[in-house]
């Protein structure tokens, strides 16, 4: 797709004379896009419309590039319908996903669909322009391999480590990062808008992977579902009766801050000892590994260390996999004091699936068996008795699918679209418009670099993940 594929002006004109009353496409539009409707007739039997109505309006979305008609369906004795389907090539959604050390960026369609995505390791501890040249980089970088321009782009969403706010402004508004301490000054936010002319969403990371896992994963069929990141963090995600629930202040899911009861002088960021990421997380694996190593106990774990001078979670998880005693009883008392912590939430909210994502999660069978055996032994056997614990289906593609989601759902949002629906993108949006200008004043009065979107080379090699 590129921007001379973009309905052209004169076809937009001839639509808004055609039909003054722009609300009433809006919820077609979202007819089509939720799939509820494919025909004709479908749509005269969803939106209580007359044939003449919506042979008008469809004519109106066609001219505008949002729809279009392809095929026959099925037919029922009579002559076969043709199909009428939402375009979701109609425009893109740059997507990224932030981790502790790792950076993930695609370019979905509208319908949340990855056309591409890339994973490399990253410095945790870069500056925030460092971040947001590498980000553009890629991001240049994937329209060209798609052979798209910036013009195509409808949406950007970031998911970040830490908890997100509301943005005010709803879909259009500006989202701060104050959970991530080092770009809360910087205007992060502001100079993608700018550059992309676009709207930019930010949600958590575990929230989209969560919303992935739902929509598009092994959650796809349950409205009631727990995902589980386990690395360096340990966070859960929660869709409730098919909603992300975010909590008050966005944070919730924080469950490796939950107490475990175990005498540990190791201090968690949150500021307590003897949580559950301080001592079951990541870094907790690892640094057991270590001691490990120097003290003899894993003939694995010290060659891993004499080779590479250090031993990682990932040491530990291909030790176990290696039948290293050591390391299989660590994952499995790791997994106990997870699966307590999980269990916990089982009886709280009663999920129908939990599923386990993160390197450590996917490692193994070591530590599923170890986190299921716990749930099932620490829960009400009603709320077991259908539960499925599983490990992630999409991997670390989750976060991004989930992320194209959010977006595609508040371009489409009813009010949001009915705001832009006659320009036929919500790149024409007036309060986009508005955004983008308030976000030019600040980088103006910030002295910030303004950088116009180009095409980029390939970015330089970087260890890929």
């Amino acid at each position: 797709m590129t921007a001379s594929s973009a309905p052209g002006v004169k076809s937009k004109r001839e639509a808004r004379r055609a039909v003054p009353a722009w609300h009433g496409l809006a919820p077609i539009v979202e007819l089509l896009r939720s799939r509820e409707a494919c025909t004709r007739h479908d749509i005269e039997q969803h939106a209580g419309l007359g044939r003449a109505a919506v042979a008008e309006r469809l004519a109106a979305l066609l001219d505008l590039g949002l729809i279009e008609e392809g095929g026959l369906g099925p037919t029922s004795g009579g002559r076969a319908p043709r199909l009428v389907r939402f375009r979701r090539e109609a425009g893109l959604i740059l997507v990224a996903v932030f981790g502790q050390s790792t950076l993930g960026v695609g370019v979905a369609d509208l319908s949340g669909r990855l056309l591409f995505e890339h994973h490399e390791a990253t410095e945790h501890d870069l500056e925030p322009a460092e971040i947001e040249k590498r980000l553009t980089a890629l991001f240049d970088w994937a329209l060209e391999q798609l052979k798209c321009g910036s013009g195509d782009v409808w949406s950007i969403a970031i998911a970040v480590p830490g908890p997100v706010e509301a943005a005010p402004g709803g879909t259009f508004g500006v989202p701060g990062l104050a959970s991530v301490p080092a770009w809360k000054n910087y205007p992060f936010v502001e100079q993608l808008m700018v550059r992309y002319r676009a709207s930019v969403c930010l949600r958590s990371r575990i929230q989209m992977t969560a919303l992935g896992e739902f929509r598009a994963g092994g959650g796809k069929g349950a409205k009631d579902l727990l995902v589980i990141d386990i690395g360096q963090e340990i966070k859960a995600g929660v869709i409730s009766n098919g909603q992300p629930h975010a909590g008050a202040q966005g944070a919730a899911g924080m469950i490796g801050h939950i107490a475990t009861g175990e005498s540990n002088t190791v201090l968690c960021t949150c500021g307590n000892t003897g949580c559950l990421e301080a001592v079951a997380g990541a870094t907790a694996i690892a640094a057991e590994g270590l001691r490990a190593a120097r003290a003899g106990s894993s003939d694995d774990l010290a060659h891993a260390l004499e080779e590479n001078g250090r031993i990682a979670a990932t040491d530990v998880l291909i030790a176990a996999q290696h039948g290293d005693s050591f390391s299989a009883d660590l994952l499995a008392r790791c997994g106990r004091l997870m699966g307590r912590a999980i269990a916990g939430l089982v009886n709280t909210l009663n999920p129908s699936l939990v599923v386990l994502t993160g390197t450590i999660a996917q490692s193994g069978d070591i530590l599923l068996a170890s986190v299921r055996e716990t749930v099932y032994r620490h829960s009400h056997p009603l709320v077991t008795r259908d539960l499925q614990i599983t490990t992630s289906e999409l991997g670390r593609s989750a976060g991004l699918v989930g992320a194209a989601l959010v977006a595609a759902d508040e371009l489409f949002e009813l009010d949001a679209l009915r705001g832009w629906i006659a320009a036929g993108s919500p790149l024409a949006h007036p309060d986009l418009e508005k955004a983008l200008a308030r976000a030019e004043r600040l980088l103006e009065a910030s002295g910030a670099e303004r950088q116009s979107p180009r095409a980029e080379s390939q970015p330089a090699a970087s260890a890929a993940i």
